[in-house]
């Protein structure tokens, strides 16, 4: 391997703390990348990397050889962008499916087509993510999100809806306050974080009021869902956009539409210990501009 490669090998030993996961990163096998950094550590006549058998970290020379490797790696993918080269390589991101699915995978082709050296690879959770150990270089998150070291750039806020099917409201009933909502179900969402369903929220005079209602069917995934509310299975809350064709076909009717759960804030975030690479920076300002027709200005 050359000089410049088997930095970027090592940046990603570091950060995935596994040389099988650094090495499928870089698409070479792992006795390649386990000689590759052996020849490093060799000319530079330190040890960089404990190791073991379950866990790889740095030592006090590899963190500040890590830390320097990643300043290098992104003033070279400036310089290159500058000098006319454009942005390439990997970018690793994860977004919420329903999101990537319906916003952004549409608008994809013409960010490729403007960044051909970039390859994209778009993982879809909704869970927490940790970022460097597991080599993603930025998350598009929705919701309220926990401290951390993570730098947040806020993109603005999705309206929340309350829907149901004409099925299910011919059976339980059209509420049209909180209060009515006594004998009616609800689909259960179920947290990733907590792993119990998550109560209907409800904005009643500038007040939120959690409503937790029974659900015979508990989900865990977006696109489950769905399918669960036009089966008419219980209410449902999601975003806007995420229902938008269900509405407009009939397959779900909004209820209880002037007690709106409080907007849903979405943001991307990215490690702070990492310099802001060339191509983490263009794909962040592309989301940005994406998703900013769909969402409003938070506050």
């Amino acid at each position: 391997m050359d000089r410049l490669s088997t930095l970027e090998l090592f940046v990603r030993v570091v950060e995935r703390a596994s040389f099988s996961a650094a090495a499928a990163d870089m698409g070479i096998s792992r006795p390649v990348a386990t000689a590759a950094i052996k020849d490093l550590e060799r000319r530079l006549g330190t040890r960089l990397l404990q190791r073991t058998t379950r866990h790889v970290q740095p030592t006090a020379e590899g963190e500040a050889y890590y830390r320097r490797c990643v300043s290098i790696l992104a003033d070279l993918e400036d310089a290159d962008r500058n000098a006319g080269g454009g942005v390439g390589g990997l970018l690793r991101v994860d977004v919420p499916g329903n999101l990537a699915r319906r916003l952004l995978l549409p608008a994809l082709p013409a960010f490729l087509a403007e960044h051909p050296g970039l390859t994209v690879h778009i993982g879809e959770s909704e869970r927490f993510v940790d970022l460097v150990r597991e080599g993603v270089d930025c998350v598009v998150r929705a919701g309220k999100l926990d401290d951390s070291d993570m730098i947040v750039r806020p993109l603005g806020v999705m309206q929340e809806i309350t829907c149901a099917s004409p099925d299910y409201l011919a059976r339980y009933g059209t509420p049209v306050s909180p209060r009515d909502l006594a004998g009616h179900r609800m689909v259960g969402f179920v947290s990733s974080r907590t792993g119990r369903a998550l109560p209907l929220e409800f904005l009643v005079e500038g007040e939120s009021l959690d409503v937790m209602l029974p659900s015979r069917v508990l989900v865990s995934g977006a696109d489950a869902y769905a399918v669960a509310a036009r089966l008419g299975l219980g209410l449902v809350q999601a975003p806007y956009h995420r229902f938008e064709d269900d509405l407009a076909a009939g397959a779900l009717m909004e209820v209880l539409a002037d007690f709106r759960p409080e907007p849903t804030p979405v943001s991307i975030l990215y490690p702070s210990k990492r310099h802001l690479s060339p191509r983490v920076r263009v794909f962040v300002d592309w989301v940005a501009t994406v998703l900013g027709p769909h969402l409003a200005a938070a506050g």
